[in-house]
């Protein structure tokens, strides 16, 4: 049981000190070095794409942690090192983009198309316009006309006797 215990104290030391390959990249003072590692899970890897830079391990996720690091012990804001960030590589760089004019189809789309889709469903179900009209007289008259000459056709077919096709040959 001990050494169960002292196996999982090892394992979550390695994690924790995974953030920095090098102890000698992080920064002396522990605040500034937990909000770098912060903004670093709001930053986006620009070659993996989908993974903030905390979780990446390419080279310029290396690079970037660093240019935080070197930004937080300067002094500067989380927003003015997202600035800094963004004027260098665009909006693309942050994992949550700004609400703004330019992206604001990609924020309002998906609830704009759950509205239209709901008022769809909300009209459709309180039973407004039928999709097909009702028969008109005539068309009821000849639809019942046709439905009694195949139910004529089908009973003959049924008893045995044929129909005016036939041609009189046995089958």
């Amino acid at each position: 049981m001990r050494r169960l215990s002292l196996a999982g104290l090892v394992a979550a030391a390695v994690v924790c000190s995974a953030g920095a390959s090098d102890p000698g990249d992080r920064l002396q003072n522990p605040a500034q070095e937990a909000r770098a590692e912060h903004l670093f899970t709001q930053l986006r890897c620009v070659v993996c794409q989908n993974e903030s830079i905390d979780d990446s391990e390419a080279d310029l996720a290396r690079d970037l942690r660093q240019i935080v690091r070197q930004q937080v012990a300067q002094g500067r804001s989380d927003s003015q090192i997202k600035s800094f960030l963004v004027a260098r590589y665009g909006e693309f760089i942050l994992l949550k983009p700004k609400f703004s004019a330019g992206n604001s189809v990609l924020w309002l789309a998906p609830l704009l198309i759950v509205l239209c889709g709901g008022a769809f469903f909300a009209v459709r179900s309180r039973g407004g316009t039928p999709l097909e009209p009702a028969l008109t007289p005539e068309e009821e008259s000849k639809l019942g006309a046709l439905q009694a000459d195949a139910g004529d056709r089908a009973s003959a077919v049924a008893a045995g006797t044929q129909g005016p096709g036939h041609l009189g040959k046995a089958s």
